[in-house]
């Protein structure tokens, strides 16, 4: 099996074969390569990696929202004097956070009834709940056809998320198909080790 090396700022989270003890042996060496940086590991069969529970289902890694034990079910409440478009997008983007890190149907549904609960604590009436979670759902009805819905269908819906570009990819993208409204040398530019260094090594 292939092993997976993730980093987020000072997150890391990777797989591998090789034994707890020489992983463990690995860690501890980095460990003391620098007094000023201190490294806090977990090795396990089911880890959490920022706001995705990992966890290996007999070969095969499942992913699920991991929730912080001491978290609240609090969000903004409908009633607040924010523009309602901001309360439009909390439902919205909590499906589909849902939907991008859930591998299996089962935990998505779990979360789409906390995400429910959630929602109607705070006030937000039904209707508008449901509308939001359409707006998501809609424009994938084809890959969802099959009632029941089941987990392959599921994983198509999954992988179509997961591989929809964020709106910041779809700006850069714009950017350099438009050189006119666009212009190369105001577009955000790649990390070139040759032209760009860190001041201490």
């Amino acid at each position: 099996q292939s092993s997976l090396l993730f980093r987020y700022i000072d997150d890391i989270f990777m797989t591998t074969n090789e034994t707890v003890d020489t992983i463990r042996i690995e860690i501890e060496r980095a460990a003391h390569r620098d007094v000023n940086i201190k490294i806090n590991y977990v090795i396990d069969s089911s880890v959490n990696f920022l706001d995705v529970a990992i966890m290996n289902d007999d070969g095969r890694l499942k992913t699920t929202v991991y929730h912080k034990p001491a978290a609240e079910p609090y969000i903004l409440p409908y009633q607040s004097d924010h523009p309602r478009h901001i309360h439009v997008n909390i439902p919205y983007a909590a499906v589909l956070r849902a939907a991008r890190i859930c591998s299996n149907l089962e935990d998505f549904n779990t979360e789409l009834v906390r995400i429910d609960l959630t929602l109607l604590l705070n006030g937000y009436p039904p209707y508008f709940i449901d509308k939001q979670f359409r707006r998501l759902l809609g424009p994938y009805k084809e890959a969802l056809s099959t009632k029941p819905i089941d987990q392959q269908n599921y994983e198509t819906f999954h992988r179509r998320l997961l591989n929809q570009p964020t709106r910041r990819e779809t700006k850069l993208k714009q950017m350099t198909n438009d050189p006119i409204q666009f212009p190369v040398v105001l577009q955000p530019r790649t990390w070139d080790s040759k032209v760009m260094y860190p001041r201490y090594l």
